[in-house]
């Protein structure tokens, strides 16, 4: 639709802070202490609080079974066929046996269908936080601790026994972490983890997995590493050991990897005609523990398969205090990443589908699901990005389809589990590494921000190189530090700006871009790009007497030392009078020599006496000199002190980006206006927000605050004796209210003068105009030019004005 051009004419009085005040009724915000609720009882509280932290209370009611019910239990059974396979594989990446990847696709699964609120992400076992507990596992239980008998055997029971012990405490933790932190509501933690930093986290995890896939696909027995430089270790240790390679292993993992790529391709091409996709890992697992129970891979070519399944589940067990000390810094950050990747794809999920997903209630539900999890012998669990996408492919709709999910798994542990005792572990790598395909594509993110912007770039490979560096926790910390430390870099090193007028319009850009950008004379309008505090306020205030092209600091110490000589000079003077006199009257005369002109004058020494006519003329002669002296320093301006004079005499501050104000800022800008004055420049303020003129009200008086966007005052220059003035006004300030006199004058060393003047409003563009003239004029309006002492206008949209012609008027 095509906007339409309209014109205004609307003409108001000049404000200054307090009259706007004074005429909005400014008063503080009411103070509304929330705490006071949290105390109070009711019957529709209790129900409130209820349905808040439960929500399966509030939609199940309320679930339509005849729409959603069948698509829910479609992609619920497709779900679980995925987390079949990789329930058992991830729990390989942890360091466990493959059946405590089944529970952990079970307790948590279910939880979260209690007590989350996104319809569409599917939460269990995932590649990343599998590979952060391994990590964990690896270096606080590894096989050298479990070594017994004269082969120095590992004891594998006794070694996953404290595995499972060490990886459910975890869990343990990193719920009680994630419900204490939802329940404070401190889900906007994951804000300071972006976009850059999280996929940089997540491919370098990827790779990571893949190392770790790599002794079962080529059946080698590596010695566990943990710590900085462990994966670079570890490749180093595959590539020496590659000769003793299985090739039954490698076979099995390169038909199995071939197969589940083919599969995948076929789900691509017939996704539009399936109504649910091929389980191709499933398929995959059964035909390779079929042939691998027939052909008798274990016993024949030595291929290392899952083992013995235990059937049912296993009763809860309290976590270890004794593991609490050494487990709370992995918790931490695991409880931290989880969290993130959970909140993004539901995000995602819920702006795609038009619903809305609160952050802290999605941190309780995941912090009770690993919580819960951890009782009942469970690792810690995140979403599934591939399973996510099933699920919202498949036709679910609601987290109907993660229970039903969570219920098939449950038939599994219970029954069939057992049948995959013969499924070679080369399969489950192989299945691994197909599914990180969608994690290591994320190295195109590289070309892609170095086009866009090269800071993510930073963060992104910072945070890769160190994670795969110095391991999955401390890279996450290097990573989020670093990014703290480049935003306050930014705001350190912004962007300043002098601005100037585009011709022909009201519109100020800075005059290094815009090659027809014009500075008003005698006006320097300062720009910066990020808000003004402790950490930049010098800079800030050297880039401005840099940009201005002036020495203010060498003008105000010549200034100063020229001061100081005068200072001296009547001191000296002072004495060689009071001699004088002495010597005249023969007694001792204090004089004081005051610097003031009329004090000068009006200290006159009787000189009656007619035998004293020649020490009284000599006297009166000192005394003249002391007055042209006195003059002298009393006109102290740049031009009688003989020193260069700016070629500006006012400066604007735009102050729009000012978000905030502390009490380094308040200083440097009072510092700003104090040196500035030295030199003869009025500072004004322009576009400051209401946070940032509040504070600094007791710092400035109501006439120095401030001009709101986007009315700049750019100022005339000439005097009262000047026959004619030519230059431009500033924008005008302009609002759709009823019509009122617009009262600008200016201020003279002889007093307040008015000024005969004609100017010309238009808005840009419009073509259309209105003119003005002061004293009895049209409709007896008043329009006058902004001098110095105006220091504030409303906030109003702009309107150009041009000065015509001005002359004195001799009033």
């Amino acid at each position: 639709m095509e906007l339409r051009n309209r014109d205004y004419h609307v003409e108001r009085p000049l404000m200054n802070q307090q009259q706007l005040e004074e005429l909005g009724h400014r008063t503080s915000a009411t103070r509304t202490y929330q705490w006071r609720t949290w105390f109070q009882c009711s019957r529709a509280r209790a129900r409130a609080l209820l349905f808040q932290y439960v929500p399966v209370l509030s939609w199940l009611p309320r679930y339509p079974l005849r729409d959603w019910l069948l698509g829910d239990l479609l992609a619920g059974l497709s779900v679980a066929i995925m987390q079949l396979p990789q329930g058992l594989a991830y729990a390989l990446l942890a360091g466990l046996p493959p059946v405590f990847g089944l529970y952990s696709s079970f307790y948590p699964v279910f939880v979260y269908f209690l007590f989350g609120t996104s319809r569409h992400i599917s939460v269990g076992t995932f590649a990343v936080m599998s590979v952060m507990v391994g990590s964990v596992t690896e270096s606080l239980a590894p096989d050298e601790n479990f070594l017994q008998g004269v082969n120095a055997t590992v004891d594998e029971v006794a070694r996953d026994h404290f595995r499972v012990q060490l990886a459910s405490t975890l869990s343990v933790l990193v719920g009680l972490f994630q419900v204490g932190l939802g329940l404070v509501r401190f889900g906007f933690v994951v804000t300071y983890l972006s976009e850059p930093l999280v996929r940089g986290y997540t491919t370098a995890a990827s790779v990571q997995v893949f190392v770790s896939q790599l002794k079962y696909v080529f059946g080698l027995q590596l010695s566990s590493r943990s710590g900085p430089l462990s994966l670079i270790y570890t490749v180093l240790e595959v590539c020496s050991l590659l000769p003793q390679s299985v090739v039954g292993a490698v076979v099995t993992a390169l038909v199995s990897g071939v197969v589940l790529v083919l599969l995948k391709l076929l789900n691509d091409k017939l996704h539009r005609y399936l109504p649910m996709p091929i389980p191709g890992e499933l398929l995959t697992l059964i035909g390779a523990t079929g042939i691998s129970y027939g052909v008798g891979l274990k016993s024949r070519f030595g291929v290392d398969v899952v083992g013995d399944i235990p059937a049912g589940l296993v009763p809860p067990a309290a976590p270890s205090p004794q593991l609490f000390a050494s487990l709370v810094g992995y918790a931490f950050t695991i409880a931290v990443v989880g969290f993130a990747i959970a909140i993004s794809l539901g995000k995602i999920f819920a702006l795609r589908h038009g619903y809305r997903v609160d952050s802290n209630k999605e941190l309780v539900a995941l912090g009770l699901s690993n919580l819960i999890g951890g009782i009942f012998q469970c690792f810690p669990v995140s979403c599934s990005m591939s399973r996510s996408l099933v699920q919202e492919g498949s036709g679910g709709n609601t987290q109907v389809a993660g229970a039903v999910s969570s219920l098939f798994i449950l038939i599994i542990i219970v029954k069939l589990g057992e049948l995959f005792r013969d499924l070679p572990k080369a399969v489950l790598a192989a299945a691994i590494i197909v599914n990180l395909k969608g994690m290591l594509k994320q190295f195109t993110d590289i070309p892609s921000l170095w086009k866009s912007n090269r800071m993510d770039l930073l963060i992104w490979l910072v945070t890769f190189v160190a994670t795969i560096l110095l391991n999955l926790d401390i890279g996450l910390a290097i990573a989020v530090v670093f990014s703290l430390l480049l935003v306050v870099f930014r705001t350190q090193l912004p962007r300043y700006s002098v601005l100037g007028q585009v011709p022909d319009t009201d519109i100020y850009q800075d005059v290094a871009e815009y090659s027809e950008a014009r500075e008003v004379p005698g006006v320097k309008v300062f720009r910066s790009s990020a808000t003004l505090y402790f950490a930049n306020a010098e800079l800030y205030s050297d880039a401005l007497k840099k940009r201005c092209g002036v020495d203010v600091d060498h003008l105000i110490s010549k200034k100063k030392k020229w001061l100081r000589k005068q200072e001296q000079k009547l001191k000296r003077m002072q004495k060689t009078l009071q001699k004088q006199i002495a010597a005249s009257e023969g007694t001792s005369v204090s004089v004081q020599v005051n610097t003031n002109i009329r004090d000068m004058e009006s200290n006159n020494v009787d000189d009656s006496k007619a035998r004293q006519a020649s020490a009284g003329k000599e006297l009166e002669d000192t005394t003249g000199s002391g007055q042209e002296d006195a003059k002298a320093a009393n006109g102290s301006t740049l031009k009688a002190l003989g020193l260069p004079q700016p070629h500006f005499h006012s400066l604007v501050l735009d102050l729009g980006a000012l978000s905030f104000v502390d009490t380094v800022c308040i200083k440097s800008l009072k510092n700003i206006f104090r040196d500035f004055r030295e030199i003869e420049v009025e500072v004004y303020m322009a576009a400051c927000h209401a946070p940032a003129v509040q504070p600094c009200q007791p710092c400035f008086d109501n006439q120095t605050l401030t001009v709101p966007p986007p009315c700049l005052p750019l100022l005339t220059s000439g005097g009262c004796d000047q026959a004619l003035v030519r230059n431009s006004l500033p924008p005008g300030c302009l609002q759709t209210s009823p019509r009122s006199p617009l009262h600008i004058h200016t201020h003279t060393a002889q007093g307040w003068r008015s000024w005969n003047s004609q100017v010309q409003c238009h808005r840009p563009g419009s073509g259309m105009g209105h003119w003005s003239q002061t004293g009895t004029g049209w409709a007896g309006e008043r329009s006058m030019f902004l001098a110095p002492e105006i220091k504030t206008c409303l906030p109003t949209t702009r309107l150009c004005c041009a000065l015509v012609g001005a002359w004195w008027s001799g009033q």
